[in-house]
């Protein structure tokens, strides 16, 4: 199987981050190009549910200021742990994570997804072996997926 395109989402939690030394490993392996990927909430899409909320305005001043906090984090990210990959792109993107990442798959012409069995979401104290999003791109992704746990 050809891997010439890697893409590793991640929600920047810690848990999401361990992803990073076997993204390095197959990148290195397969000579392939990395494409890290964040997505942003939508906040938009949820408040008007909820009566009296903030202004579109505030909610997509509140986005933009998510993006570029993202932005630093990614870039700091790329200098400090991708380093060795010889291709990497970043993209940032604003939606539903699960879905935004199965079309970036189309888009960037992925042929392997790298990514967290579980992010943000495993803050609670419930422990779920496979979050939401790993679980959607599992049963969704047209190509194969390397979960890390």
């Amino acid at each position: 199987m050809p891997v010439k395109t890697i893409l590793w989402p991640t929600d920047l939690s810690e848990a999401s981050l361990k992803a990073g030394g076997q993204v390095v490993t197959l990148a290195q392996n397969f000579g392939a190009e990395v494409i890290l990927m964040y997505v942003a909430v939508d906040l938009c899409a949820y408040f008007p549910a909820y009566g009296n909320y903030p202004s579109p305005e505030h909610l997509n001043n509140f986005r933009d200021w998510e993006i570029e906090r993202a932005r630093k984090q990614l870039e700091r990210i790329c200098a400090d742990e991708l380093k060795a990959c010889p291709f990497l792109k970043l993209r940032l993107v604003t939606g539903d994570p699960a879905s935004e990442i199965l079309k970036m798959i189309d888009q960037a012409g992925a042929d392997l997804v790298v990514l967290s069995s579980r992010g943000q979401g495993a803050r609670g104290g419930q422990v779920q072996e496979l979050g939401r999003v790993a679980q959607s791109i599992l049963q969704r992704s047209p190509v194969p997926v390397h979960v890390i746990k």
